[in-house]
């Protein structure tokens, strides 16, 4: 491991550095956002509005301060427009069509935002002479599920049965084929991230598990759970987004030895099944009521999925900082304070940010 890369030097090192996110409005686009604006970077975003007023981004006035385009990562000419003006140093590929259910119902849709969307990307990025940096962030779900004990390594076959996780596994072809046609010898450095199931305050999006039982809860009703012994690797938003950060950075600082596909998941031990966050959560929040449906109709969705990252750790210092009960904690006061008064947005956000950058502070590397 190279001692540089560790993560607690990571937010000085982007202050004043000009960065280009795509999907800023989404549930993780926004949390990256906000720290990068904490950290003193010069921020273009790039993606469509924010489905509600509810969302992160406009609830806690992510855009205020930066340069947000609402644009469609389907218009390759918007997107070239925008990289082009914006020159920046570094670009984060978040926008996506994230939803496993919604693919089923969306095909098209899911294929042509994840799969052509980073094509666009890429390609547009051949012409931006100031790059040095494109981290294309995809999904866990990239993998050909073979329902493996152990946590799927980057080496391991792209697959996926349905078609948001087969987009995903399309998304890091495409960026490996775009990598080594265009970008190998080059100044521009580019590499895939994938992160499993990230939790956190400010996600509202439909059938994932801890918005619905949020909303549920909102509204003083039980939520109907799936799948309650499906295995995922659950984690706070804001820890790949760390890996994703140290990712940038060392495609900056060490050029193409970095520019390849790396995995940010929890501890193994922190890949549990569904029915233990429903009873962790109930256990943080007296309003939670959950029925289970145990054998649920509808489409086809992976039992078991566990993430190796064992690469990240070796290679850029990574480690998880935070354990599952930690994520929860911090998810479940996010939201309490919000539904309490949805004006805390923001300062909740910050004071998160502050707490876990004083645990990066504080990391001790092996």
């Amino acid at each position: 491991m190279d001692p540089a890369l560790t993560s607690h030097a990571l937010p000085a090192w982007f202050r004043a550095r000009r960065v280009f996110v795509t999907g800023h409005t989404g549930f993780k686009g926004a949390w990256l956002t906000a720290w990068l604006k904490r950290t003193g970077a010069q921020i273009t975003g790039y993606a469509l509005p924010p489905q509600t007023e509810q969302d992160l981004f406009a609830a806690a006035r992510i855009g205020d301060g930066i340069a947000s385009i609402t644009a469609d990562i389907r218009d390759a000419h918007a997107l070239e427009r925008a990289l082009r003006d914006s020159a920046p140093e570094i670009v984060f590929h978040l926008a996506a069509q994230s939803l496993v259910r919604r693919s089923y119902a969306q095909p098209i849709e899911t294929y042509a935002t994840n799969v052509m969307g980073t094509a666009h990307l890429l390609v547009a990025a051949r012409d931006v002479p100031s790059l040095r940096a494109i981290v294309v962030v995809t999904s866990d779900k990239c993998y050909e599920n073979v329902g493996l004990e152990r946590g799927y390594r980057e080496e391991d076959r792209m697959g996926g049965h349905d078609p948001y996780s087969s987009s995903k596994g399309c998304a890091e072809l495409v960026t490996d084929s775009l990598r080594r046609s265009y970008f190998a010898a080059g100044a521009t450095a580019v590499a895939s991230v994938r992160a499993g199931n990230v939790i956190g305050g400010g996600d509202w999006a439909e059938d994932r598990l801890v918005p619905d039982i949020v909303r549920a809860a909102v509204r003083g009703e039980p939520c109907v759970v799936r799948n309650p012994d499906a295995v995922r690797p659950w984690q706070h938003v804001l820890e790949p987004l760390r890996g994703y950060l140290a990712v940038a950075r060392a495609l900056v600082d060490g050029g193409q030895a970095y520019a390849e596909a790396w995995n940010f998941g929890p501890r193994l031990e922190d890949g549990v099944r569904v029915r233990d966050i429903v009873a962790r959560m109930r256990s943080r929040w007296d309003r939670v009521q959950v029925e289970f449906a145990e054998q649920p109709a509808g489409p086809h969705e992976a039992h078991l999925l566990r993430l190796d990252c064992a690469k990240a750790r070796a290679r850029l210092g990574w480690q998880p900082l935070l354990t599952l009960d930690d994520a929860l904690d911090m998810t479940t006061d996010w939201y309490r304070q919000y539904c309490a008064n949805p004006g805390s947005a923001a300062r909740a956000l910050d004071e998160q940010l502050t707490t876990y950058e004083e645990r990066m502070a504080t990391e001790v590397t092996a």
